[in-house]
């Protein structure tokens, strides 16, 4: 396997698994993980900004829904990736797309992905 495949595998499992994660605790227990100490203690991150940006709640049940979905997706479609199966080149593009609006490192995995799946590992 190359090392870009590993970098795709890498990068969206820790996306896929901390969007899933989180998102299913804040429907348990309706809070996001937050920082509990320093300057940000208790805030979401700068995703919130572009969520409230265009007029939703960052902590609505929909937004909450979207992050258990978004990283489900990104865990499905790694697991075709690593099959090899025809589908998860252009699954995993549809993951990057849709996490761009998580900044940071949603931002960053999900560029950096596309990059990766447009150039380095055409068919």
């Amino acid at each position: 396997m190359s090392w870009l495949r590993i970098a795709i595998l890498i990068l969206g499992g820790i996306l896929g698994l901390w969007l899933t994660f989180d998102g299913t605790r804040a429907l348990v227990t309706g809070e996001y993980v937050t920082p509990k100490t320093g300057p940000y203690a208790g805030q979401l991150g700068p995703w919130a900004k572009v969520v409230r940006a265009v007029g939703i709640d960052p902590k609505s049940t929909g937004v909450k829904i979207a992050h258990v979905s978004i990283g489900l997706g990104w865990l499905v479609s790694l697991g075709g990736f690593a099959a090899r199966a025809d589908w998860a080149r252009s699954a995993l593009m549809a993951c990057s797309v849709a996490s761009l609006w998580y900044l940071p490192v949603g931002t960053l995995i999900g560029g950096v992905n596309l990059a990766i799946l447009s150039t380095a590992l055409r068919r």
